[in-house]
């Protein structure tokens, strides 16, 4: 039996590893930053009748251009944003894939700032972009200044974002979106994956939209309408940029049936989202009590917290493991990442830490 290793695959590919959040089957699933609410039965009901009726014509192949789903989330994020606006593909990770193929691509760079989401590198490695990075300020924020200085240091072709900021829920400043924007001529790609779970009066990256072209923003229904298996994602942008990711797109990306369940799903926006005051209270709940406990945590803005003051994260992941708790260690030395759940996903968890002690704090 063959190796990867014996395969002629790209050498720019060799040694790299494949996303690999753990699948494991436990009661309580805190990994993945899934929202572990259910879908209410009534607007499950519906999108299963609409699912329905798709499949009634599944023989032909989907509107290519999603054009009344493009409509429905246009009317979605408001702002003033028109369907000619958005974009949408298999979750934000594709949406992530086809910026980097039409902007990126070999010869081609583009700039984060870890920690951040897993996949930008990866994806920029599959799409043959160069990935660059630059350093946090303290708390794992990103100032004005040290965005702007970050880009005229490298002169990345992209700039990628993530706002609130995926493993430390850290909030990103309009200002710094501004900065960066007016210091490069390259893309400007605000990953917003989390931002329904944003304080209600905090600002997204779409009110900047009007008069920058090269600035795009992207959603996932992922998170807040506990849409993950459906796989859809999307972003708003100036119309050109769908033109752009047009030629790179594959054709008839979007199935029949993907487009109907998430139609059906946003017609039953305010009960999707619903649970989105539920999962932040559990959230800063625990950005409560993790410090009685011993741990730092950081500002979050997502459903997740991070906390770190671990002597040994490895154990105490194993250790709630056991207990069939799963939660994420996200390489950050001395912390963990773990998801905000339902209040008695959180109670179990709050007590299994506090029971494991300071194996635990520093």
């Amino acid at each position: 039996m063959t190796s990867l290793d014996d395969l002629p695959i790209r050498d720019d590919l060799r040694g790299q590893h494949p996303y690999g959040a753990p699948m494991i089957p436990v009661r309580y699933a805190l990994n993945v930053n899934e929202n572990t609410h259910p879908i209410p039965e009534p607007v499950a009901r519906e999108i299963i009748e609409s699912l329905a009726r798709a499949i009634l014509t599944v023989n032909r192949y989907p509107d290519r251009e999603f054009t009344e789903l493009r409509e429905n989330l246009a009317a979605y994020l408001g702002h003033g944003i028109t369907p000619e606006q958005v974009w949408a593909a298999n979750g934000s990770n594709e949406i992530i894939q086809q910026t980097l193929q039409a902007f990126g691509g070999p010869g081609r760079t583009v700039l984060g700032f870890p920690p951040t989401y897993s996949m930008h590198p990866i994806i920029a490695a599959g799409t043959g972009t160069s990935w660059l990075t630059a350093a946090r300020d303290a708390d794992y924020r990103i100032s004005p200044e040290t965005a702007v200085a970050a880009i005229e240091a490298q002169h990345p072709d992209l700039v990628f974002f993530c706002a609130p900021n995926n493993p430390t829920g850290t909030p990103l400043p309009l200002a710094t979106i501004e900065a960066a924007y007016d210091a490069t001529d390259g893309i400007v790609f605000v990953d917003e994956a989390y931002a329904e779970f944003m304080p209600h009066d905090a600002p997204s990256a779409l009110t900047l939209l009007p008069g920058r072209e090269r600035l795009l923003v992207s959603r996932t229904m992922s998170k807040a309408f506990a849409f993950a298996g459906a796989r859809l994602g999307y972003l708003a942008a100036d119309p050109a940029v769908a033109d752009a990711l047009r030629l790179v797109r594959l054709p008839y990306h979007l199935s029949a049936l993907t487009q109907a369940a998430s139609i059906a799903a946003l017609h039953h926006a305010p009960e999707m989202l619903a649970m989105v005051d539920d999962i932040a209270a559990q959230r800063d709940r625990m950005l409560a009590v993790l410090p009685e406990l011993g741990f730092r945590v950081f500002e979050s803005q997502a459903n997740f917290v991070l906390f770190d003051g671990l002597d040994d994260p490895a154990a105490t992941f194993r250790a709630l493991l056991e207990r069939d708790i799963l939660i994420r260690d996200v390489g950050i030395p001395g912390a963990l990442r773990v998801t905000a759940g339902t209040a008695e996903e959180t109670s179990f968890f709050l007590q299994s830490l506090a029971e494991l002690g300071s194996g635990g704090a520093r």
